[in-house]
């Protein structure tokens, strides 16, 4: 009997499709907004393939029984318990690197767009005939400007090749890698403490995972520490930034916008303060998500959870 296999969101039809060759696939996307009808089917799956809104955890993970492994449909893994699949022998594959080049090119677009204000939300005044040339001239250009880093793993040190050559400085602080550690010479990026990145970027973008020791790693203290009309982007997890005062420090002017592609909670729930304040751009969890992004991720998961199946 072939091993089986559930997936509880979209997976890229051409990898589904080559899974099923070799194995039984049960592929529902909307599985993840049925708590009972995923529960009956993985108790008797083998692999369970997921993006980031499926909870492998608590009861959905001891309902499934027989599970030998766990592929993740992009890097972050705070949707599911590691330490709970370790401790059952259950291998976690995550697609690492597979939308590293779609979280780089959101970071530096997205850099571009913020540091020119509004210039590129003008397309209903210019066609309804006005012409607000003026208001509109007070963008900032990206050359010479610090891009700060928060995180040198994979994709901040590929935002870092990318950004370098359109005449961009780029610092980073990662407490995990140490002064000598190959990657800051290689990439010739500057290591900075995390007070001296805040103060001395333009732009700040953060590349890091969730945890414990990173929950509201960005406070209103620290956001303080910020250049006076800095941006920050954040392409990680929703829960690394105070959202209350990070909407705080826009309505007061003291940063000069922000690009939010995470939340703490997602959807974002009414009420957020984020959605009242000015200079923000919000993006449903989308800097990774491309057409060929999700070609490579779901190729890469099918890959290797076949091989992990034998």
């Amino acid at each position: 009997m072939s091993a089986r296999i559930v997936i509880s969101e979209f997976m890229d039809t051409p990898a589904v499709e080559r899974l099923k060759g070799s194995f039984e696939v049960d592929y529902r996307p909307a599985l993840v907004d049925d708590p009972a009808a995923l529960a009956t089917a993985v108790a008797n799956a083998d692999a369970w393939i997921v993006r980031n809104r499926t909870q492998v955890r608590g009861a959905a993970l001891a309902a499934a029984g027989r599970l030998r492994v766990v592929g993740r449909l992009g890097v972050g893994l705070d949707n599911i318990d590691v330490d709970a699949c370790e401790a059952r022998g259950i291998t976690v594959i995550p697609a690492t690197g597979a939308n590293a080049d779609s979280v780089a090119e959101y970071v530096i677009a997205t850099s571009m767009i913020l540091l020119r204000g509004a210039g590129y939300l003008s397309t209903a005044a210019v066609a309804s005939g006005r012409w607000p040339r003026q208001m509109l001239s007070q963008g900032r250009d990206l050359t010479g400007k610090v891009l700060g880093l928060i995180g040198f793993g994979g994709i901040g040190r590929l935002t870092a090749r990318k950004i370098t050559p359109l005449g961009v400085r780029v610092i980073a602080h990662d407490p995990l890698l140490g002064p000598d550690a190959p990657a800051w010479k290689e990439q010739r990026v500057e290591r900075r403490t995390l007070e001296q990145l805040l103060a001395e970027s333009d732009v700040v973008s953060l590349h890091i995972p969730l945890t414990p020791s990173t929950r509201n790693l960005l406070n209103a203290e620290r956001l303080a520490l910020m250049k006076r009309g800095a941006i920050l982007i954040n392409t990680a997890r929703g829960g690394v930034v105070d959202e209350g005062a990070l909407a705080a420090a826009l309505q007061e002017g003291r940063l000069g916008a922000a690009a939010l592609d995470v939340f703490d909670e997602e959807p974002l729930p009414a009420g957020n303060p984020l959605a009242g304040a000015p200079n923000v751009l919000l993006t449903p969890h989308i800097a990774g998500v491309t057409i060929e992004s999700n070609e490579r991720v779901s190729a890469l998961i099918a890959e290797r959870v076949a091989a992990a199946l034998g």
